[in-house]
């Protein structure tokens, strides 16, 4: 029983081929097509709208210099909402819990961000691994710990998007389990534990959104340090 509850994680396989790459790739496809026209209906508007609104937030705390990382960041993070929310229909694969793709995504965008820090202000970069008016006896200790706290950076990102969004996909099996399970014995406690179940999806749609932007706007934090 305890491994079945695991199962939802396994990437699904078809003739031994893994169909994760499939699962990134569908979001894609309930987005419109592209069109000559600048408004073609009412959900391209609403399209448009919202992409504007997550650039908006995300580009405020930057500076122009930034701005070039506007695509990069408002389609990571749209790709990473829509994953997170067709994750939670049932019979769904979500890849976001895999640990080794959300390292893939955070592990070369933080480097990026290093890298664009060390090649533009390679002095400033530095400096923050060592803060104004350390004393001397601790300077080499201080160093260890901000750069082990920098490079842990990605990991960070990576698993706080895994575990949180394994945790919620986990406490859904366990109380949808349980419903189904007291429904003939305890009725009543059933009705309950279903009440507890759909409270539990709301918030867990709330978590989807809410990591997704986390994820995306600690990039963008981490792209001010270095810019």
């Amino acid at each position: 029983m305890n491994l079945s509850f695991f199962d939802q994680f396994t990437s699904p396989c078809l003739l031994g081929i893994p169909l994760i790459l499939l699962s990134m790739l569908f979001p894609a496809l309930l987005l419109p097509t592209p069109d000559n026209r600048w408004i073609t209906n009412r959900f391209s508007t609403l399209q448009l709208w919202f992409s504007h609104l997550i650039a908006k937030q995300l580009m405020m705390p930057l500076n122009k210099g930034g701005h070039k990382w506007a695509l990069i960041l408002t389609s990571l993070m749209v790709f990473l909402l829509t994953i997170n929310l067709l994750g939670l229909l049932p019979y769904t694969f979500t890849p976001t819990t895999q640990l080794s793709m959300n390292m893939a995504l955070a592990f070369p965008l933080w480097l990026a961000t290093l890298l664009t820090g060390l090649r533009n202000q390679p002095s400033t970069s530095l400096g923050h691994l060592l803060p104004e008016g350390t004393p001397t006896p601790l300077i080499p200790a201080l160093i260890m710990i901000e750069t082990t706290s920098l490079l842990i950076r990605p990991l960070a990102l990576g698993v706080r998007l895994t575990a949180n969004l394994t945790a919620g996909h986990l406490l859904i099996q366990l109380i949808s389990t349980a419903t189904t399970a007291l429904l003939p014995i305890i009725p009543a406690v059933s009705i309950l534990t279903a009440s507890i179940l759909l409270l539990l999806t709301i918030l867990e749609v709330a978590v989807a959104m809410i990591q997704a932007y986390v994820f995306v706007l600690l990039l963008s934090l981490y792209l001010q340090e270095n810019i």
